[in-house]
């Protein structure tokens, strides 16, 4: 597969990959207002997709999901345990 990945802007002559942090997350251990917020009974683990300084940008379902998510929006996911 070769698949391109969108880096961005140079920074000291240098391109940077634009990588996000793909990693699982208990619902039970998310803020109660982002609980309630959860509308499908049953699940109990989301994957959150982070930027580089730890900022959460998205929650997702699934993996999977998470992982598109972020080719869609040109950056790179990587997983974190």
């Amino acid at each position: 597969m070769n698949t391109k990945y969108k880096f961005a802007p140079e920074q000291d002559g240098k391109t940077q990959e634009q990588i996000v942090y793909v990693r699982p997350v208990e619902v039970s251990d998310l803020p109660q207002e982002i609980q309630a917020q959860v509308q499908v009974e049953g699940i109990e683990k989301l994957y959150a997709v982070h930027n580089s300084n730890g900022e959460r940008l998205a929650l997702v379902r699934d993996r999977s999901l998470a992982f598109v998510l972020a080719r869609q929006n040109d950056l790179t996911p990587v997983t974190v345990h």
